[in-house]
């Protein structure tokens, strides 16, 4: 009971979903990297920040499903928000070879590895807010 209100009622796992998406994010970016020469590749991208933002707006309806079969509506509840990879549409060759820009994926590495990091950084101020409130100490 007070592990589910501390840890499920919080944003942990919310933060917990974020750098999943960006590990897998960032696997998916030095596998397209790996790839830059292959004839024929064609590069990995990973959707997560819209589905997470549908289902955080507040100005959308969200349905009820009374059977597992029942079509989705309105906005996903946050469990169910995942990162997923796929395939972009993209009929250009960057490289000649296959559609990897490296200096796009580079770009995209170095923006990835900064939003781990704040995710890092969110979720260690949640823990010192939950550390300070079981101590009945003030946050600095």
């Amino acid at each position: 009971m007070l592990g589910d209100m501390l840890f499920n009622k919080t944003n942990l796992p919310l933060v917990n979903r974020s750098m999943d998406a960006s590990m897998l994010r960032n696997r998916v970016i030095a596998n397209n990297i790996a790839n830059v020469n292959t004839p024929g590749y064609r590069r990995v991208e990973i959707s997560f920040e819209d589905e997470l933002r549908h289902a955080l707006d507040g100005t959308r309806l969200s349905g009820a499903k009374t059977k597992s079969n029942h079509m989705d509506s309105g906005r996903k509840d946050l469990s169910e928000v995942h990162a997923k990879a796929y395939h972009p549409y993209d009929p250009t060759l960057p490289s000649g070879v296959n559609n990897v820009d490296i200096d796009m994926e580079m770009a995209k590495l170095a923006e990835t590895q900064i939003s781990y990091n704040y995710a890092v950084k969110f979720g260690q101020g949640i823990f010192k807010k939950m550390n300070a409130a079981i101590q009945c100490k003030s946050i600095q």
